[in-house]
């Protein structure tokens, strides 16, 4: 399965959250987190990371030939073990990189093919998308879109104008919120889309998935890890079953537990939250050890 993360406006954070979805993924899969973001890396800058291989690595390499395990031999570990493939800082690097990576009309590129084989999840953080972005194939041929924004009003017009657009890029793409702002329900009433849910503020999470060291409050013990988790079970409980050259249509994903307090609306009161698990989804587990999940903070 290939799961894509963005944004339409800003930085609600899609990096930090990727890195959490993909070192909390559930269950036995083999999980990668490629840095697909047009404007540069954060990863290797982050960790301390060796430039290669990476991304402009695997790029060179999907030019001379594409198979299935080609994308796991251009990964670094985080710690922990998390398989990353981290981007260039700089943006000319990345998108030349992303470029040669464009799934084809005809064919699947490296991505595709990584993300179709058995028990397998690839994420992909695309940074901020826009119309035209040179990520725009990997996004499309995407099983799952996620799209990150803050609960604010300038934040959301954004989101407003662009939901046709968006829904040309995948079929019923889910919409998480970030931080405190409107209420999860006022912003499914006003935009008519259902948001899955509300990713917290947790500096002390964020810190460990952001590579500073010192911190030892790894995603199994954060807020962000047990929400991004809880995404990635609702992802799981509504994933199609891939087709070459014919993806599936994705639901609208069901809305997931959030560790965050419901946050204040426009009148200054507290709003009943609308996040509800979804039917026989069980709750995250803490322990970093079940199934193929990675504690950063090790």
């Amino acid at each position: 399965m290939l799961v894509a993360v963005c944004s339409l406006k800003g930085s609600p954070g899609v990096t930090t959250f990727s890195v959490a979805m993909a070192a909390r993924w559930p269950g036995e899969a083999r999980c990668v987190l490629i840095e697909c973001d047009p404007s540069g890396g954060d990863i290797a800058t982050r960790f301390s990371l060796p430039s290669s291989p990476g991304l402009v690595s695997l790029a060179a390499a999907a030019r001379r030939t594409i198979e299935a395990g080609l994308l796991w031999q251009h990964t670094q570990p985080l710690p922990g073990g998390l398989p990353v493939v981290a981007a260039p800082p700089g943006a000319d690097h990345a998108r030349a990189a992303l470029a040669a990576l464009a799934p084809g009309r005809a064919d699947e590129g490296v991505l595709q093919l990584a993300a179709g084989a058995p028990d397998t999840v690839v994420i992909a953080d695309c940074g901020r998308v826009d119309p035209g972005s040179v990520v725009l194939p990997i996004v499309r041929s995407a099983d799952v879109l996620l799209v990150l924004s803050r609960a604010h009003a300038d934040d959301l017009a954004h989101v407003a104008t662009r939901l046709n657009t968006v829904s040309r890029w995948s079929a019923r793409p889910g919409l998480l919120l970030v931080g405190e702002g409107y209420s999860t329900a006022e912003v499914s009433r006003e935009l008519g889309v259902p948001a899955m849910g509300r990713i917290p503020e947790d500096r002390r999470g964020a810190a460990v998935l952001c590579g500073r060291r010192g911190r030892r409050r790894g995603p199994s013990r954060s807020a962000l890890g047990r929400t991004a988790r809880g995404v990635a079970q609702a992802v799981l409980g509504h994933s199609p079953t891939r087709h070459i050259g014919a993806p599936s249509p994705v639901p609208i994903l069901r809305a997931v537990a959030s560790d965050a307090n419901p946050p204040e609306t426009p009148n200054g009161h507290r709003a009943e939250s609308s996040i509800t698990p979804p039917p026989n989804t069980p709750a995250p587990e803490d322990t970093s050890r079940t199934g193929g999940t990675h504690d950063l903070s090790e």
